[in-house]
């Protein structure tokens, strides 16, 4: 299911403002605006200032900064490829997971080391939390520009803290109780979607089966080869270190009513409900209110901040306090994205 195309104007470039120095003397630490705590924004203020080091010298600080913010932006580090990030991502992200359960295509460039999206340019990616349907999903993102694009492409965030406060009462709680069901058809070899081969990163049916059992997902092989799947999760969630409630699902975008009403009209037309590649209702079973999901959608667009990739930045988010997306783009643009320390159901509460 391809991602709609953006209703939104192309946010503008954010003013720096630097708002204090770290202790150490080496950093300086600010926002793009006052009114506006994401990202932080730490820079180098010596010109050879290692950031995996940095980072390791200062693990408590960064973790402290994150939970506070969000979000980090270390802009002007020399971290210039594939295996400089990969380095780094091990300092900031202990334990790298794979992108097993997947909903968008990437390709792998290192070891753990994805693109972040391989959807065409001109779509906007809506907004969300990484595997947020899944159960178990990694609580840290971290995002390396190796190409900034000429235009646009900005990995927009979003506080999905704000999300939550902003959505109408009735809303929240209808979520809350009812939960969200994520249904999806994984061909096996050719067809709509992803494959369940590219979804678990594995041919074996069997290791496919053991995790849908370990995650409480229901499924089926389908005479053709594919694989329909089923589970409910879900819709809002307790973040494990600062006990808040946060907005923590993509019900709006597994939703067909995400790629705009006519394309989503013309796709139910031609393809039974049933067989859609992802589909998500309330976690009992009943159809989803589009104006409620209409609502998620605004809400996500109040609140959403956006700032333009420079060469060598790398954005470190918490995943369950922060969401994130991709805005359309022209010119070349490569922008890699690692995952770690991994939180699963038990974690949490709703």
């Amino acid at each position: 299911m391809e991602p709609r195309k953006p209703s939104l104007p192309q946010m503008g470039a954010l003013r720096r403002r630097a708002i204090s120095v770290s202790g150490e003397a080496l950093v300086k630490m600010g926002t793009f605006s006052p009114d506006q705590p994401l990202p932080l924004v730490i820079e180098p203020l010596v010109g050879d200032l290692d950031l995996s080091e940095w980072v390791r010298n200062n693990q408590e600080l960064v973790e402290r900064r994150l939970l506070e913010h969000g979000a980090i932006l270390f802009r002007g580090f020399d971290v210039s490829d594939v295996s400089r990030f990969e380095e780094f991502a091990r300092v900031a992200a202990p334990g790298l997971v794979n992108y097993v359960e997947g909903s968008s295509p990437r390709i792998m460039l290192g070891e753990k080391v994805y693109t972040s999206t391989e959807y065409p340019p001109e779509y906007f990616v809506s907004m969300h939390n990484e595997l947020s349907y899944a159960h178990r999903w990694p609580g840290k993102l971290l995002f390396f520009c190796a190409i900034a694009p000429l235009e646009g492409g900005e990995t927009p965030i979003a506080d999905s803290r704000k999300v939550f406060e902003r959505l109408a009462p009735e809303i929240r709680e209808r979520f809350v109780e009812k939960g969200v069901k994520y249904v999806r058809n994984l061909h096996g070899d050719r067809g709509a979607g992803l494959s369940w081969q590219t979804v678990f990163e594995t041919a074996d049916p069997v290791w496919v089966e053991e995790y849908c059992r370990e995650g409480e997902i229901d499924f089926a092989w389908k005479e053709d080869g594919g694989l329909w799947t089923s589970q409910v999760r879900p819709a809002v969630a307790t973040h494990p270190r600062t006990g808040e409630r946060v907005w923590f699902n993509q019900v709006d975008q597994w939703h067909p009513s995400n790629l705009g009403e006519e394309v989503a009209k013309a796709l139910v037309a031609t393809t039974p409900e049933e067989d859609l590649p992802i589909n998500a209702y309330h976690g009992d079973g009943s159809p989803l209110d589009p104006a409620d999901l209409e609502a998620v959608r605004q809400a996500y667009r109040d609140v959403m901040v956006a700032f333009p990739w420079r060469q060598g930045d790398v954005l470190v988010v918490d995943n369950m306090l922060v969401a994130h997306g991709r805005m359309p783009f022209k010119g070349p643009r490569r922008v890699m994205v690692a995952m770690g320390d991994t939180l699963e159901l038990q974690d949490v509460g709703n």
